[in-house]
């Protein structure tokens, strides 16, 4: 016996949360209900680049989107990773690769004989052993090789590209597959009196559009579950100050690097993100510390082109609704909450949000417990990466500026606390189940910003026997022979997925 089924989904809001909620709610429902998605081409997008972890590929795969006509049409690039400029201290860089440190080669991880050495003196940094860093540096890229035993097996990849194209080349995917995309303003919304549930909304031009579930992609707006509902949001700022941003996009130079830029700056950090056609760049800053003039005039000392456009600016408050799912509205992307794009997690939330749609997929009777796990498992997700994020401001050696005393000196989250304590003392991770970010990504920030533990994980001083110097050396001659047959990243864009807009 199955319930009555959900006829009418409505998407209010476009841009890419609302393009990806379509594309991939049309993919899974094969036509058996009736999707449409209202969207205003007068609210616009900041458009200057987005940039994106790896799981990302898995969306696009499990809507049969070929790569390379992704990246052609969104004038995409590579990611291989993250360098953090000045995090630390005035002048220090780290890198938070994508994929594994090293190669094992023993019953002991190999981050652990790392640390190890890096205790002892023999080694000094991290980023000599990944492989991701080792061809992101020298401005290579190339697919990871399929065979495990080859050192090209243990990294992996995300995107840089054009979230405005990408949401215009998923509406494009979407139509074809029966999503109907209405023009307009929603300027009323009809609640049923006895249930509280939203039955339509109504655009300017009068016309309405009923639904059994309603989806809101309006933004920081909230406009149905918040405006609407009165859902509540719970405020993060205490935790990440950072409340604004300016962003520009600029023409580009000749060289292509495959990995974003974060560079902390006075009140906040810029990001840098390569397109094939221009440069994304933005300032996300705190104005208790900073003007808006200033960060813009900042931001635009610091670009390497010429701008292509007037600086944007954007307000926004770091935190959560309190419930993502209330009565038959599910928030995606913004309007479900924000967190900073430190670590390209914005898509990712839309992605997973989506993805946990499906799985808990209801009919029209929105049983109550299937929006209670589906808040449960979202809400976990977003504390796991607001620890993630928190831990960059908390470990830093900078106390020049109020902005980053204030980060140094702040209390944290008691679990990530826990966290950074079990690494300091001993060098171990401490991992929740379905933590997004695995422990390569805490081991790059936790050693990148200073946080060297007191004495390295017992196991890695109990086997004399094994040759670590000797293994180690090895998958740094691995690494090198690797790369250096890799080719350039812009020619392997160029044969792989040009774009026109080049």
């Amino acid at each position: 016996m199955t319930g009555d089924p959900v006829r009418d989904v409505v998407i209010v809001g476009g841009g890419s949360a609302g393009w990806m909620t379509a594309a991939a709610l049309a993919n899974a429902t094969q036509g058996a209900c009736r999707i449409t998605l209202i969207e205003s081409e007068a609210i616009g997008t900041i458009g200057v680049g987005e940039a994106t972890i790896p799981p990302v590929k898995y969306f696009n795969a499990r809507l049969g989107i070929d790569e390379a006509t992704f990246l052609r049409e969104t004038s995409g690039t590579f990611k291989l990773g993250i360098e953090f400029r000045n995090w630390t201290r005035e002048g220090h860089t780290y890198s938070h690769p994508f994929g594994q440190y090293g190669a094992e080669f023993d019953e002991v991880p190999f981050y652990q004989y790392l640390i190890r050495e890096l205790i002892a003196g023999r080694e000094t940094t991290v980023d000599d052993y990944t492989m991701a860093w080792a061809a992101a540096k020298a401005g290579k890229f190339e697919h990871p090789a399929r065979d495990k035993r080859l050192i090209q097996s243990t990294f992996d990849y995300a995107y840089h590209f054009d979230a405005t194209l990408y949401a215009r080349f998923l509406r494009g995917h979407a139509e074809q597959r029966g999503v109907v995309r209405t023009e307009g303003r929603v300027v009323d919304v009809y609640q049923d009196s006895e249930s509280g549930f939203v039955r339509s909304v109504t655009l300017e031009d009068g016309r309405t559009f009923e639904g059994d579930l309603f989806i809101d992609c309006t933004g920081f707006l909230g406009l149905l579950i918040e405006k609407t509902l009165k859902t509540g949001f719970e405020d993060w700022s205490h935790w990440l100050p950072c409340n604004r941003a300016v962003a520009v996009a600029c023409t580009g130079s000749g060289s292509l690097l495959p990995y974003t830029q974060s560079t902390a700056k006075t009140a906040g950090w810029q990001w840098r993100i390569p397109l094939q056609h221009r440069v994304g760049n933005g300032y996300v800053y705190c104005a208790d510390h900073l003007s808006a003039d200033d960060a813009e005039a900042e931001l635009l000392r610091s670009i390497e082109g010429k701008p292509l456009a007037d600086p944007r600016h954007l307000r926004f408050q770091t935190g959560r609704r309190r419930k993502f799912w209330n009565r038959n509205v599910v928030a995606i992307g913004l309007s479900a909450g924000f967190m900073e794009p430190l670590e390209s997690t914005s898509l990712h939330l839309i992605q997973y949000g989506i993805m946990r749609l499906l799985a808990l997929f209801p009919d029209r009777q929105m049983s109550p417990l299937l929006a209670e796990e589906y808040n449960a498992l979202t809400m976990a997700e977003y504390e796991r990466i607001r620890d993630f994020l928190i831990l960059h401001y908390k470990a830093t050696e900078r106390r020049g500026d109020g902005f980053w005393r204030h980060c140094a000196e702040m209390e944290i989250p008691d679990r990530l606390a826990y966290k950074i304590e079990h690494f300091r003392r001993h060098g171990m991770i401490v991992s929740d189940e379905r933590e997004l970010f695995a422990n390569p990504s805490w081991i790059a920030v936790y050693l990148g910003q200073g946080i060297v533990p007191e004495r390295a994980p017992a196991l890695s001083g109990l086997r004399p026997q094994v040759p670590v110097e000797e293994r180690m050396a090895q998958v740094r001659a691995a690494m090198t022979d690797a790369v250096a047959a890799m080719p350039d990243h812009r020619a392997y864009i160029e044969r792989y997925c040009k774009s026109a807009l080049q």
